[in-house]
């Protein structure tokens, strides 16, 4: 974990996106920036641009490793701006490596949890991450 749990913060605001295509990564950050603009207050550009990379990340990982499809939930607290994503995939993130020459990935998991305050997982019969960012 990135951070603490704030207590008594309950969402503000609410989407719910669903993919189960590549093309699904440019709609989850539509989807965002809409989301963000709606806020009041709005994000500064910093966050959003932070809210947008996490949420590109995480889907891209759902499709990608977590079984092929998403739904992307996000939810806007006072202070913080949560992405939640769900796969069918029970397995854990692992982090690896970034490849420089061969062009793989291992970058998005280190960014994540980088960038979110907090990053929690649950496990069912897939797993959602969380990712809480500063608003």
């Amino acid at each position: 974990m990135n951070g603490t749990k704030t207590a008594n913060t309950r969402p503000t605001a609410s989407t719910v996106v669903r993919g189960d295509s590549p093309g699904g990564i440019h709609r989850a950050r539509a989807v965002t920036r809409a989301f963000t603009k709606g806020l009041s207050p709005a994000p500064t550009s910093d966050a959003t641009d932070a809210i947008l990379l996490v949420v590109s990340e995480l889907v891209t990982n759902a499709l990608r490793h977590g079984g092929g499809r998403y739904t992307l939930e996000l939810f806007a607290g006072p202070d913080t701006v949560t992405v939640a994503v769900s796969d069918p995939n029970p397995a854990a993130p692992r982090a690896r490596p970034p490849d420089l020459n061969a062009g793989t990935g291992g970058f998005g998991w280190h960014m994540v949890r980088r960038l979110a305050r907090e990053v929690t997982i649950t496990r069912g019969r897939g797993k959602t991450i969380y990712a809480s960012l500063p608003r």
